[in-house]
């Protein structure tokens, strides 16, 4: 059994996560910006026996990050998913920035998992595995405009997050970068690639294979690894 703690869990990817590790019978702490909202987490808490408990966490806000990791406990974490997201202004806007938005998602996309990671660190051991959710539209690859603060944020995330496992490699702690596909989610609406059910139980198998001298790595939700 594993204990797992996953962001942005209400809905999605992170929902879908939450499921198939309860259905393995592992202990997840399900972290929500607001647990008021997430009648589909309930649903899964009420039937998991006890396994799953829902945890109020803003990953814009380091109180609400500190708080929420505490209010989870002190046993090691063995997988941490960081999947809290947002899309942002989609469009090119080169001659008016909206940038309350820009910070924002800076805020919950790049600085969050950051945030949840420096909460959780202490109870990381060898062997924890983080894995932070990133895009395609990361990737010098990406071959169209927009998405100007998106973009930013998860190029931002995968160079942090290097830096991050070459830093946490002397205790065997492994540190991954993931694009999860174009899913069908409120975010990449219904007409994506592939369904949550898809990605979530592809990204499982990821996480289990993933070893230390491949932390700091972009791969892709098949296990292909992603181009920079």
């Amino acid at each position: 059994m594993a204990t797992v703690a996953i962001t942005g869990a209400a809905r999605g990817i992170g929902l879908e996560l939450a499921r198939q590790h309860v259905a393995a019978g592992d202990r997840v702490f399900a972290l929500v910006r607001d647990p008021g909202k997430a009648a589909q987490l309930d649903a899964l808490a009420a039937q998991s026996g006890g396994s799953l408990s829902i945890h109020a966490m803003d990953v814009a806000s380091d109180a609400s990050v500190k708080a929420g990791a505490a209010a989870t406990g002190s046993e090691p974490i063995d997988i941490l998913y960081n999947v809290a997201g947002v899309a942002g202004t989609t469009a090119p806007e080169l001659d008016a920035v909206d940038w309350n938005t820009f910070d924002m998602v800076i805020e919950i996309m790049l600085k969050g998992p950051l945030r949840v990671l420096q909460a959780f660190l202490p109870r990381l051991h060898a062997g924890s595995k983080i894995i932070n959710f990133s895009s395609q539209l990361a990737a010098s690859t990406w071959p169209y405009g927009g998405f100007y603060a998106y973009g930013a944020a998860k190029a931002g995330l995968g160079r942090m997050m290097r830096s991050v496992a070459i830093d946490l490699k002397e205790r065997g702690i492994i540190v991954g970068i993931v694009h999860p596909g174009y899913v069908q989610t409120d975010m990449g609406g219904a007409d994506a690639e592939i369904t949550p059910q898809e990605s979530a139980s592809a990204l499982r198998k990821l996480t289990a294979e993933w070893t230390l001298d491949r932390s700091g790595d972009f791969y892709k939700w098949n296990g292909e690894p992603h181009p920079w």
